[in-house]
């Protein structure tokens, strides 16, 4: 097994498939491993690259392979798909992530180390507990429509209303409808305590990372999109530029070119839906905010909005501070206002 340079490594749960392959591109070796085969493989090869699709529990086995002196290498699986060369199964994914692992020109997804590992579970946990209380939210506004009864728009408003019909004596609401009301709003303050505990827990985690805390100095950047952001790039050095990360995020523009004809559409909306949201939530809030503010960085945005209109503005400012971000995590010492308008997006 000296010979062996490069490993492909289909990933699942229990049962894995490896594609082994010398300097030359030759196939070795091919077999299945179990869970507990797998990382007593590994462990007895001379150092070599290994390749795998980002999935779950990829960033556990890069960690892992990494600890035992191994290039590790994760790539997106629609990256890898043009790489297989017969029918899907086992055997042609590992044989295609072997190739393809080893293209000058792939993209890397960065691999994230335990800690911001944490972060990410944290997001995801308080992303559902946001999403169970919309749905909650709709079902109950939805509910009272029935009966006549409209809501305004807004957490409070929701809120403020309910306590007003649970305690009210009128016939607005039959006895049933009322209990009804009465758990459904008891199950909505406590969605809503969730998600405010999570908020401190991630500013909480603000406080302690220095990464963290420089990012919010870029304008839209708050706790929840500096930490989101940190976490999610992993390490950042697989980026060559900021553009890569606006790209990666998917708020650039899709381009259906062809000959001498380039046609520029709206955001490809490829990557992270979460990061991209919260990057562009964030331009939103920059332009609602920005009042009479005089700085190079609000003039630019608010010279943007009157030309582009609101929402491109808001892409525009998200574009521009992805880059900011990985300006900031690749060794920029703090956020510079001048230097953030040098360059239009």
């Amino acid at each position: 097994m000296n010979n062996i340079t490069t490993i492909g490594i289909d990933l699942a749960k229990n049962i894995f498939q490896v594609h082994c392959n010398d300097k030359n591109g030759n196939k070795v070796k091919s077999k299945r491993l179990t869970r507990k085969q797998l990382p007593e493989f590994i462990a007895n090869l001379s150092s070599c690259l290994i390749g795998m699709e980002a999935c779950s529990s990829a960033h556990y086995w890069a960690r892992l392979f990494t600890s035992y002196g191994h290039d590790v290498k994760l790539m997106s699986p629609q990256y890898v798909k043009p790489y297989v060369k017969t029918n899907k199964n086992d055997m042609a994914d590992a044989e295609a992530i072997a190739e393809a692992v080893t293209r000058s020109n792939m993209r890397f997804v960065p691999i994230k180390n335990t800690a911001q590992q944490d972060i990410l579970c944290l997001h995801k946990v308080r992303e559902r507990i946001v999403k169970n209380r919309t749905s909650l939210s709709n079902q109950i506004r939805g509910l009272l429509l029935e009966y006549g009864i409209t809501v305004n728009i807004g957490k409070s408003a929701l809120k403020a209303k309910l306590a007003i019909l649970i305690d009210d004596e009128s016939l607005l609401l039959t006895p049933m409808m009322k209990e009804l009301i009465s758990d459904l709003y008891a199950e909505y303050v406590a969605l809503d305590e969730k998600v405010k505990l999570y908020d401190t827990k991630i500013e909480n985690l603000v406080q302690s990372n220095e990464q963290c805390k420089r990012l919010m100095a870029i304008p839209g950047v708050g706790p929840i999109s500096a930490t989101a952001m940190y976490a999610s790039l992993g390490n950042v050095s697989v980026f060559k530029k900021g553009r890569h990360v606006s790209a990666w995020l998917g708020i650039v523009p899709k381009q259906l070119s062809s000959g001498n004809k380039t046609l520029l559409c709206g955001i490809s909306k490829r990557g992270n839906g979460y990061l991209r949201q919260l990057l562009i939530h964030g331009g939103r809030a920059v332009l609602k905010s920005l009042g009479d503010k005089n700085d190079n960085f609000s003039s630019w945005a608010r010279k943007l909005s009157q030309r582009a209109g609101f929402n491109k503005a808001a892409v525009a400012i998200a574009n521009k501070n992805a880059r900011h971000i990985w300006a900031l995590l690749s060794g920029q010492e703090k956020y510079n206002d001048k230097l953030a308008c040098r360059y239009n997006v």
